[in-house]
């Protein structure tokens, strides 16, 4: 029985991954703060919606979705119900193993993961770690819940927070970017629907070619930029505006907050 707790974006994108995965309504819990959160997921996907402590008492495995900020609590609330042999997988940005191993008081195998919103589309880029009574059964484990929806990593812990900014929050800036290259088409003409069409196939397009080639992204860069061409005269115009400082310094901002966000 796999019970996530806190049940807001990110874990219903996991439960719905884990169910298209073959995973049973029957063998899923959720736990939800509003009522009303918790008839929406009654009705959407069949699971049971329980109390935070019927979840801590029942399920084999704890996956716990809440806000970084709100994650204290609920360790306090499960603590006395989580016994040593419970695997408890943490997928809250900035929350170490040890925060989670420190607050429930025993030896439970902890494992901390990161995961992005393309898991809605099974397409996720999931990481995780080993907290330090976690062995290889345990990662094992959190890689067979996770790998139906996406790819899945292991790092060093020290690289969750680098991780966390770089692929967590990663689908976000790809959003933006997206944005500003249609409202570019605009500018230029372009009907709105037909410039984002050009915009998502050629970024859908770009990614496979990234993911399957083997290459590496400057030499697909390359390929397309001409001598004198219109790819190299964007491009400069890119290197004008610092936007690779920028995006170094977005991301650094975003692992920083994450850091906020765990120490409350």
């Amino acid at each position: 029985m796999i019970a996530i707790l806190g049940t807001g974006k990110m874990g219903e994108a996991l439960m719905s991954g884990l169910l298209r995965a073959g995973f049973k309504s029957g063998q899923i819990m959720a736990t939800a703060r509003r009522v009303e959160r918790a008839e929406a997921l009654r009705e959407s996907y069949g699971v049971r919606v329980v109390s935070n402590i019927e979840a801590a008492k029942s399920a084999d495995t704890l996956i716990l979705t809440v806000k970084p900020q709100d994650m204290a609590g609920l360790l306090a609330e499960i603590q006395p119900y989580v016994p040593a042999d419970r695997l408890v997988i943490s997928a809250a940005a900035g929350i170490t193993t040890a925060f989670v191993e420190s607050r429930l008081g025993t030896d439970v195998p902890v494992v901390r993961v990161m995961s992005n919103t393309p898991v809605l589309v099974d397409e996720a880029m999931s990481v995780i770690s080993a907290g330090a009574h976690a062995g290889e059964e345990h990662l094992r484990h959190t890689e067979e819940l996770l790998k139906p929806v996406g790819k899945v990593l292991r790092i060093p812990e020290s690289q969750q927070d680098a991780a966390t900014a770089l692929s967590g929050s990663g689908p976000a800036y790809f959003f933006y970017l997206v944005e500003a290259m249609v409202d570019a088409g605009i500018l230029l003409g372009m009907p709105r629907s037909a410039a984002l069409d050009m915009v998502t196939q050629s970024i859908v397009g770009a990614a496979i070619m990234l993911r399957d080639s083997g290459e590496h992204p400057v030499i697909l860069r390359e390929a397309v930029t001409s001598p004198g061409g219109t790819t190299i005269a964007a491009i400069a115009e890119l290197e004008r505006h610092s936007v690779r400082a920028a995006f170094l310094a977005a991301i650094e901002a975003a692992r920083d907050r994450g850091r906020e966000l765990a120490a409350g």
